[in-house]
C-alpha cells in the first residue's frame, strides 16, 4: 500500500470469490465504489459474479491458472478501469510478490506493504523481531543451523514436549508434536517433507509445546499517519486440525490485566513494524495467563464479523479509507466492546463419517429471521459444491447482550437456517455449543479431540426419524418449500440430522 493520500478509489477488483468477495462488494456499494468480480468459468452465475458491477472470466484450469494467476488478475484490473485490488483472505492475500506487482502496475493494493507481508509471513524472522520489540514469544530455537543433531539438542534443552514447526508454514502443515526424544528424527523428517511439499521451504522452528493452550487474537488497524488501534480480542480456541470452527468476542479466558497487556502488545507490534491497514496478531494463552506471540496475519480474517458485531465498525470500509490515505478520525477510547458475538463456520463435510467432504447441489440456502444474526455465504440455490475450493459454505454470526444469549441465539439460528442438498457440520456445531465445557468456558485448542466421543452423533428416536422422513417427502413433492422461521426448523433440522446416519 503506497502513500495514496488524497487518491480516491472509484472501482475495486476483488481478487477472490464466494462470501468474502460479496462481503467486500457490499461495503464498496455502500461507499459508492464500483466493484469488479473475477471467476473461474464454471462459477458464472454464482452470487459474487452477479452482485458486482462488472465480472471477468478467468478461464478454466487449476488455481494457478485462475485465482493465483497474478498477471491475468492485474491485466483484468487494468482493463476494467479499477483503481485498486482487494485480495480478501486466502489465495494472494499474503503474497508479497503480488502486492509489489499491484503497486508496480499503478494500482492500490488494499493491504500492508510487501516488506511487512514478508516479515510477518516468515515465522523465524517475525519471532526474532518480536523478541527485539519485547513481545513475549514461546521458548524455542529458530536459528539457521538446521542440522538434525543440533535441533534435537535444542529440543532437549527446551524440555519435552516440543513442537516442530515449519518456519514458512500455516494451517497446521509441517507441524509435529514430540513427546519422546527417541522419535525426534522421525518427526523432524516427516515435518520437513511436508513443509517442502507445501511451502517449498523445509526450515524448522523448535518450540515449547503448551499443553493446554488457548488461541487469542487481536484485531489491529493502522493508518498511513502512524495511528495504530486495536479492536479488542477474539477467542479462536475451538479448532479442528488447526482450523478454526468457532470464534467469539470477547474471550472468557482473559483476566482484566492480561487483556490489557495482550491488547497493548498487539498495538506495540504495529507501531514497531510500521504497519498499515487491517491485521490480526495471534497469541497462545497458557493456563497461568502467560501469553506468547504466535504469528501475525497481514489481512482480514475469516472471523472478522464478530469484531464488527461487538464494536460496530465496518472493517472493510475502514480498509478502503486507509487505502485512500485517510487518517483515523477516532481514538482508541472511541472503540467500545459491547455485548458478545459468536461465529461458526458451516462446512460441506460429514463429521459423522470422518469429516469426509460433501459434494453435490445446494437445493435450498436461506436466511435467518432474527435481529442480531448475520449469514455470510457465497452460494445460492442450485450452486454446485465441488472439491476444487475450500469446503466452507457459509459463516453464521450472532450477537447478544451476553455470552449465554449469544449461544442460545446461535443454536436457534442453526436450527432455523435452511441449508439443504449437501451434508454439513451443522449438528456437530450444535454439539460443541451445548457441551458443558464450552458453556463453562473451560476449553483448549484440543477440545474436539479431547471430547470426540461426546461430540459424536446420538441415535435418533423413532418419532424424530418419522418426522424427518415425512417432512422431506412433503418438500420433495413440492407441497411446501422451507423459507425460514419455525416452519423451516421443523423441516430442516430432523432431516439434516437424519442424513448423518448411513443405516436409515
Amino acid at each position: 500500500m503506497s502513500n495514496n493520500k488524497g487518491r480516491k478509489i472509484t472501482k475495486v477488483l476483488i481478487a477472490n470469490r464466494g462470501e468474502i468477495a460479496l462481503r467486500v462488494m457490499r461495503s464498496c456499494r455502500l461507499m459508492g465504489i464500483k466493484s469488479v468480480a473475477i471467476y473461474a468459468t464454471a462459477e458464472l452465475g454464482m452470487p459474487h459474479t452477479t452482485y458486482a458491477d462488472q465480472g471477468f472470466d478467468l478461464g478454466e484450469g487449476d488455481l494457478h491458472a485462475t485465482y493465483l494467476n497474478q498477471e491475468k488478475i492485474i491485466s483484468i484490473a487494468q482493463e476494467s478501469g479499477a483503481d485498486a485490488i482487494h485480495p480478501g483472505y486466502g489465495f494472494l492475500s499474503e503474497n508479497s510478490s503480488f502486492a509489489k506487482l499491484v503497486e508496480k502496475s499503478g494500482l492500490i493494493f488494499i493491504g500492508p506493504t510487501a516488506e511487512v507481508i514478508d516479515l510477518m509471513g516468515d515465522k523465524q524472522a517475525s519471532k526474532i523481531r518480536m523478541e527485539e520489540i519485547g513481545v513475549p514469544t514461546i521458548p524455542g530455537y529458530h536459528g539457521d543451523d538446521q542440522a538434525s543433531e543440533l535441533l534435537k539438542s535444542e529440543a532437549k534443552k527446551i524440555g519435552l514436549p516440543v513442537l516442530i514447526k515449519a518456519s514458512a508454514g500455516g494451517g497446521g502443515k509441517g507441524m509435529r508434536v514430540v513427546e519422546d526424544l527417541a522419535q525426534f528424527e522421525e518427526h523432524l523428517a516427516s515435518a520437513q517433507r511436508e513443509a517442502a511439499s507445501a511451502f517449498g521451504n523445509d526450515q524448522m522452528l523448535i518450540e515449547k509445546y503448551i499443553i493446554n493452550p488457548r488461541h487469542i487474537e487481536v484485531q489491529v488497524f493502522s493508518d498511513m499517519a502512524g495511528n495504530h488501534r486495536h479492536f479488542f480480542e477474539r477467542e479462536c480456541t475451538i479448532q479442528r486440525r488447526h482450523q478454526k470452527i468457532v470464534e467469539e468476542s470477547p474471550s472468557v479466558a482473559l483476566a482484566p490485566e492480561t487483556k490489557e497487556r495482550i491488547l497493548a502488545s498487539a498495538v506495540s507490534i504495529c507501531e514497531n513494524i510500521g504497519y498499515r491497514g487491517a491485521g490480526t496478531v495471534e497469541f497462545i494463552l497458557d493456563d497461568d495467563q502467560s501469553f506468547y506471540f504466535l504469528e501475525m496475519n497481514t489481512r482480514l480474517q475469516v472471523e472478522h464479523p464478530v469484531t464488527e458485531m461487538v464494536t460496530g465498525f465496518d472493517l472493510v470500509e475502514l480498509q478502503l479509507k486507509v487505502a485512500e490515505g485517510e487518517d483515523f478520525n477516532f481514538g482508541q477510547k472511541d472503540i467500545k466492546q459491547q455485548g458478545h458475538s459468536i461465529e461458526v463456520r458451516l462446512y460441506a463435510e460429514d463429521p459423522d463419517n470422518d469429516f469426509l467432504p460433501s459434494i453435490g447441489t445446494i437445493s435450498r440456502i436461506g436466511e435467518t429471521s432474527q435481529s442480531g444474526v448475520r449469514f455470510d455465504s457465497g452460494y445460492s440455490d442450485g450452486d454446485q459444491i465441488t472439491i476444487n475450493f475450500d469446503p466452507m459454505l457459509a459463516k453464521l454470526i450472532v450477537d447478544g447482550k451476553d455470552r449465554n444469549e449469544a449461544v442460545n441465539k446461535m443454536l436457534y439460528s442453526l436450527d432455523e437456517l435452511p441449508l439443504l442438498g449437501v451434508k454439513t457440520n451443522r449438528e456437530y456445531l450444535k454439539r460443541i455449543l451445548q457441551h458443558s465445557n464450552f458453556l463453562s468456558g473451560e476449553f483448549f485448542t484440543h477440545f474436539v479431540t479431547t471430547f470426540k466421543d461426546d461430540l459424536k452423533a446420538k441415535p435418533l428416536e423413532t418419532p424424530v426419524v418419522a418426522q424427518a422422513i415425512a417432512a422431506h417427502i412433503v418438500v420433495q413433492q413440492g407441497v411446501f418449500t422451507p423459507t425460514g422461521g419455525v416452519a423451516a426448523t421443523a423441516i430442516t433440522t430432523p432431516w439434516d440430522s437424519l442424513t448423518n446416519f448411513r443405516n436409515v
